[in-house]
């Protein structure tokens, strides 16, 4: 692709479209359990009550997300911004077209994307239903982002893997995207916890009655680190990544309020996860296995480094086989994102710059559009050029081969 704005959104929303499964999963195997649209006024499935018919994703039967059918607030402008679409007309067509949506991103001065899922699409999504319905699902989401690909070069799709149908299966899908053109996974934080989950404050889908699957850190995941690995396929954590961790939120909230009240602090939830593969010796035994982390800022990371330091270096963990330095593996491995806050940016030093991506979080409630440049001046204005490119678009054209 051709960098023309000098500014590439590591972690952006892609928005299928609403046939996108129905059209790609067999209606005589999976009847409505095919994820889909729906038309509701039933108020249980909706996040605040309105008095029309709203339109809903289901899954096996079940709304997954309780909010809107189209999660693009940043699109809606600033009067409609919270109220979000309510109905799949209502939605630009920006938001899942990858033709109108290239028009959005030149007004905007970015050259491209990485991209990350849209509704129905929340981390545990398809855990809904048994192993075939998940399998089936998660092909139909591949396929339909290489479409996004195959329309431009400018977006980066990130594939999902199946869970519940044994590693094997999870390896095969690993193959079948790097041949499509996928940049990489996109995996749930810890899937011993995922799958148990239940609908969040949001009303966003947990999982189905399970059996919970092996922690992060057991072996059982090494194959699928190796054919990531071998594949050159980077794997890519979003957020919480499918973990709901906070405190009793106040009933006072606006819907509105409970959302910023949670947003700053999702951080915590890294704080904990990262040490979990800093000591789990996964680095280390993949030492070429790229991972990738969005959407959770920069400024805590320094801090938690620090600390898993001084603990491997008071326990001498590297007599339990943790042989190389916490921080080392972090700057060897790992890619971290921004896209607002300064803080972590004049950090830059303690960290390797050659990791940092900068994100828009395009289309969604915290991004920077409209006005893109005016953060990305904000946050890099007085960085040094070189490092500066790096930071806004090199680090993303070498990692993702662009």
């Amino acid at each position: 692709m051709k960098f023309k704005h000098g500014l590439f959104s590591a972690d952006s929303h892609a928005q299928l479209d609403r046939d996108a499964f129905t059209s790609r999963m067999s209606k005589r195997k999976f009847g409505d359990r095919i994820p889909q649209v729906i038309e509701t006024t039933d108020p249980e499935q909706m996040s605040k009550p309105w008095d029309f018919p709203v339109h809903r994703w289901v899954v096996n039967g079940k709304v997954v997300d309780k909010r809107w059918p189209v999660n693009c607030p940043a699109l809606m402008g600033e009067g409609n911004r919270e109220r979000g679409v309510q109905r799949w007309e209502e939605a630009p067509r920006a938001a899942y077209d990858p033709i109108a949506r290239l028009e959005v991103l030149d007004r905007d001065g970015v050259d491209g994307e990485v991209l990350y899922p849209n509704p129905p699409i929340q981390n545990a999504t398809f855990f809904q239903g048994d192993a075939e319905l998940e399998l089936a699902c998660v092909k139909a989401h591949n396929d339909a982002l290489m479409a996004w690909r195959e329309a431009s070069d400018r977006y980066v799709p990130l594939a999902l893997i199946p869970y519940l149908n044994g590693i094997e299966a999870a390896i095969k899908e690993v193959r079948r995207a790097r041949k499509t053109g996928h940049g990489g996974i996109l995996m749930v934080l810890e899937p011993s916890l995922a799958i148990r989950g239940k609908h969040d404050w949001m009303g966003l889908a947990g999982a189905g009655n399970h059996k919970g699957l092996p922690h992060f850190c057991d072996r059982y995941w090494d194959p699928l680190w190796a054919a990531c690995e071998a594949e050159e396929m980077p794997v890519h954590w979003h957020a919480n990544g499918g973990i709901m961790l906070r405190g009793p939120v106040w009933k006072g909230f606006t819907f509105a309020e409970e959302s910023t009240s949670f947003l700053p602090g999702a951080f915590s939830l890294p704080t904990q996860f990262l040490p979990n593969l800093l000591f789990s010796g996964v680095l280390d035994r993949f030492p070429k296995l790229k991972w990738v982390w969005a959407e959770i800022g920069l400024g805590w990371i320094q801090y938690v480094l620090e600390s898993c330091d001084h603990e491997w270096e008071r326990r001498r963990l590297w007599t339990e086989g943790i042989v190389t330095r916490p921080s080392e593996q972090f700057s060897r491995q790992i890619y971290s994102m921004f896209w607002f806050e300064r803080a972590g940016i004049e950090l830059r030093d303690q960290f390797s710059v050659d990791k940092l991506l900068w994100q828009t979080d395009f289309p969604h409630s915290t991004s920077t559009y409209p006005g893109t440049w005016k953060y990305a001046e904000h946050v890099v204005g007085e960085v040094p050029e070189a490092v500066r490119k790096k930071l806004l678009f090199e680090n993303a054209r070498k990692l993702y081969s662009l």
